[in-house]
């Protein structure tokens, strides 16, 4: 069956969860374009309802479009006119996944290895942003990410499309209180890294950032709120000679999860 019309049922339901992120957690479902985006999800837990796709797609995409179809519940050819009607991008693949949207995971200390290097991010609004900093920190091997309140919705297309399956693969936890999460990661002997632009912290080269630490990114017009800086056991900063007052939230977090593995053996991709 091909599906044509703009007013299916699918399609606008498609076109919904695209657009609100209010309604994607109420529905407990979110979308995802393009071969390799869907591919990652097939291939991860994500649990595929329905998947969307053209004859091109078929014919071009022949490995990923058969792996998403053999994991959907339900799969649906539809026209090049309705991809680009649906697509998020530019020049649409023209595969689209309703999936549903895994069960959030609240943050709970004892879950924390040790010996674990993890990042978390206060309130960062811009999904490009978070879609950098997942994908970065899976890169370098970082063993998890927290979300605090205030953080844009990290199943969002941007972000999913910026973290390249990353979402599916780092684990994400969620916090309603940042701030007591860390002074309760520092009493249980977690180096709390509080990433500032300040003169007076520590520089991230000379800083201790290695096993058992939980390096904080602000939001990226404000940083880190004054109760979460005070929460952390250190402060540190990225050194700069330029006349920039401070770095994109992004590129800061690539370069403080570089110090947190620097010297460790970090597996290179081919």
């Amino acid at each position: 069956m091909e599906i044509t019309s703009r007013d299916n049922r699918l399609v606008k339901e498609y076109r919904k969860l695209a657009a609100d992120a209010k309604y994607r957690h109420q529905s407990r479902r979110f979308v995802l374009e393009g071969a390799r985006l869907c591919g990652d999800a097939a291939s991860s837990s994500v649990t595929i309802e329905t998947v969307l796709f053209t004859a091109r797609a078929q014919a071009q995409y022949s490995e990923s479009v058969r792996a998403v179809c053999a994991v959907a519940v339900t799969a649906y050819t539809i026209s090049d006119a309705l991809a680009s009607y649906l697509g998020d991008t530019q020049t649409p693949q023209g595969i689209f996944c309703i999936a549903a949207l895994p069960t959030r995971r609240e943050l709970c200390s004892q879950e924390l290895k040790p010996n674990g290097r993890y990042a978390a991010l206060e309130c960062v609004q811009d999904p490009a942003n978070l879609g950098t900093v997942i994908r970065a920190a899976e890169a370098f091997g970082l063993d998890g990410l927290i979300l605090s309140d205030g953080c844009c919705d990290p199943y969002s297309p941007k972000v999913l499309r910026g973290s390249m399956g990353g979402v599916f693969r780092l684990p994400l936890y969620f916090t309603t209180s940042l701030a007591n999460v860390l002074r309760g990661l520092s009493e249980k002997g977690f180096t709390t890294a509080a990433c500032v632009v300040e003169s007076e912290a520590v520089s991230v080269q000379q800083a201790s950032l290695g096993a058992g630490t939980v390096c904080v990114i602000g939001n990226e017009g404000n940083g880190l709120s004054a109760d979460t800086k005070a929460a952390c056991s250190l402060q540190v900063t990225i050194p700069m000679g330029g006349r920039a007052e401070s770095l994109n939230a992004s590129v800061a977090a690539g370069i403080v999860f570089w110090e947190m593995v620097r010297g460790e053996d970090v597996r290179h991709a081919e």
